[in-house]
């Protein structure tokens, strides 16, 4: 157990802990794009199967190796486009994708030789070389008259706005912060998505035209879902999980205990990152890829002493083997079977969390051993996942939509229990990924497109 005395020391929590060369190679890309050199090599290792099975694993359904073979005869735009046309946040996703575990895991390659093409990195190779010729390769469709209301400026929703624009439609997009982009924006490591990149890309899809942006209005507080219904012929909801989950152990409110993604979004809006305070001694709760990216940015933050604590295994891990190898390589300690019991501080800041080891019952399930250990801690991150704020989209007037397991329930053309309503992206069940959220987008805007033409 942790002493008294260690109990009422003052936290340790500062700002400027390095210096500004590091923090810019702590927060550098950290993935090298490919150089014109490198891209073509890669691009010849690629079999362009006829029946690929990484087309099938991408949740947007690019034609990989369409894509590859353009960039291996130097058609960069031809490849881009290719991307473009299935993924509009082509870019975003080279960067942010689990591409380990969608495309570059199905690669024939993978099987063969245990190293796929770098898919990833040969898709931001296309796009990255297109975006810098500054062209809109994409046309709006005549005028419709009809008006949709996009609830939410993420990657669903933006790319639902794009799609319903092409089609000729007015989309309003109403974002509840000061700037649209979603997680891509607020809630991705900074390391991944550098210079600005996300709103470089919302640039390019608002350039065709068609999208008004209203930002600082919330669903639910600012503007109804009865009043979109009733001002616009459909509307989408693209809302996210915006509430995060409680860790609900005694001391969770003491001051130094915050959701990760609150501290990440701080961290991605922060113009200086030696403005930044942060521990030297920082516990992470959660096992996700949200856990990874708030214990590595701390640590090249400048803390000292970084432990991500999970109640399972490494095999259960929400966040791929990848991210757990960046973790670990950039000197954050994973403790696996272990979970939060209580928290321990002095003048209302936290000092320590009390852990307890977990088992596997008979039965399968998880079981605490009563055996605890306590780590030392002067800031403690939740990042156990988040939660649909369900007060937004049942305003109380009279129909409210149905929602099951904490999502809003749609069927296969992502239409609500509503009439005229729809709804993609973390909102919904299914995967939780930017690519998804995606995909889900330009679903509902073939699907609203449909409904209002039919």
């Amino acid at each position: 157990m942790i002493g008294e005395s260690a109990l009422s020391a003052q936290p340790d929590i500062a700002a400027g802990r390095l210096s500004q060369a590091e923090y810019a190679r702590n927060f550098d890309d950290i993935k090298r794009p490919l150089t014109p050199q490198q891209a073509p090599i890669d691009a010849s290792r690629c079999y362009f199967c006829y029946d690929a099975p990484c087309i099938e694993a991408c949740p947007t359904g690019i034609d990989i190796p369409s894509f590859i073979r353009k960039i291996a005869t130097d058609n960069v735009r031809g490849a881009a486009m290719d991307i473009l046309q299935a993924n509009i946040f082509g870019g975003a996703c080279a960067r942010v994708c689990p591409v380990e575990e969608l495309c570059e895991e199905a690669c024939v390659r993978t099987a063969q030789e245990g190293k796929p093409v770098n898919i990833g990195l040969l898709q931001r190779y296309a796009t990255d070389r297109f975006f810098k010729r500054g062209e809109q390769p994409f046309e709006r469709a005549a005028p419709t008259g009809k008006r949709i209301a996009v609830a939410g400026g993420g990657p669903a929703g933006m790319s639902c706005a794009h799609g319903l624009a092409r089609l000729g439609h007015e989309v309003t997009v109403y974002e509840a912060r000061a700037k649209a982009g979603g997680l891509n924006e607020y809630g991705i490591a900074a390391y991944k998505v550098i210079d600005d990149f996300a709103q470089r890309e919302l640039d390019f899809i608002l350039s065709v035209g068609g999208i008004t942006l209203e930002f600082n209005k919330a669903l639910g507080a600012d503007i109804s879902l009865a009043g979109l219904r009733r001002d616009y012929d459909a509307v989408f909801l693209a809302t996210g999980q915006a509430g995060v989950k409680a860790l609900e152990v005694e001391g969770q409110a003491l001051e130094g205990v915050r959701p990760a993604i609150d501290y990440i979004a701080e961290l991605r809006q922060a113009g200086d990152l030696a403005a930044l305070p942060v521990g030297r001694r920082v516990v992470v709760i959660g096992g996700g890829n949200t856990a990874i990216d708030i214990a590595v940015q701390t640590k090249r933050l400048g803390a000292e002493d970084v432990t991500i604590c999970y109640r399972r295994g490494p095999e259960e891990m929400g966040a791929t083997w990848h991210e757990q190898e960046v973790a670990q390589t950039s000197g954050v300690r994973i403790k696996h079977w272990v979970r939060p019991v209580r928290l321990h501080g002095a003048n209302g800041h936290v000092g320590s969390i009390e852990l307890e080891y977990t088992k596997l019952g008979d039965d399968g399930r998880l079981a605490g051993t009563g055996d605890t250990t306590t780590l030392p801690a002067d800031s403690v991150f939740t990042a156990i996942g988040q939660i649909l704020i369900a007060d937004p989209v049942a305003d109380g007037a009279g129909e409210p939509l149905d929602i099951q397991g904490g999502r809003i329930v749609v069927n296969e053309e992502l239409q609500t229990s509503l009439p005229g309503v729809f709804a993609g992206g973390d909102c919904i069940a299914g995967l939780d990924l930017t690519v998804q959220a995606v995909e889900d987008g330009k679903i509902a805007a073939r699907s609203i497109h449909r409904y209002l033409t039919r």
